[in-house]
């Protein structure tokens, strides 16, 4: 998960089984958004439900080779955490709107704002396609507070409720 996915050339019947396997994965372990790479495989692909966080009747989104196009210089502040790093929740500042590119299943592109819950969790995931784990977008100071936890995770003494894959 420490590396950038590969973009993805080809949609199939394949990757959209994928996407279904990542949405139960991602229900299952109680989350609104979950990339492929944390799944074992490496391919550009995000999950999106936020109905469980914002108690509405959210979209589910797929979304295949995402790139942010813009970012909103107004930034906020919320509670993230991860299924990747099991147990552990801190605030994370991120831009509150954001402009993204996708594709869907049918190969449709898309250009979409997104803001508040939606957009956060598109940024997080974004960010683990390309290697990056919420928790390196701490302030330093929070970062440091946080290390003997981060520490006991990685050295898998914190256990999820749900099974994990590791790199």
């Amino acid at each position: 998960m420490k590396k950038s996915t590969d973009d993805i050339q080809d949609i199939d019947s394949d990757l959209e089984k994928l996407a279904n396997d990542m949405f139960e994965t991602m229900y299952i372990a109680d989350g609104i958004g979950l990339a492929a790479n944390q799944v074992g495989v490496s391919k550009s692909l995000i999950v999106i439900d936020t109905s469980a966080a914002t108690k509405k009747n959210d979209p589910k989104y797929i979304l295949i080779n995402p790139q942010i196009l813009e970012t909103s210089e107004e930034t906020n502040e919320y509670q993230e955490g991860c299924l990747s790093v099991p147990k552990f929740f801190e605030d994370v500042i991120r831009p509150k709107k954001i402009k993204v590119r996708f594709w869907d299943l049918k190969g449709k592109e898309f250009n979409i704002e997104a803001d508040e819950t939606l957009a956060r969790v598109m940024q997080h995931e974004i960010d683990h396609l390309n290697g990056i784990l919420f928790y390196e977008r701490l302030t330093p100071i929070r970062r440091t507070l946080s290390k003997s936890k981060l520490s006991r995770i990685r050295k898998r003494q914190t256990k999820p409720d749900y099974e994990m894959v590791y790199e």
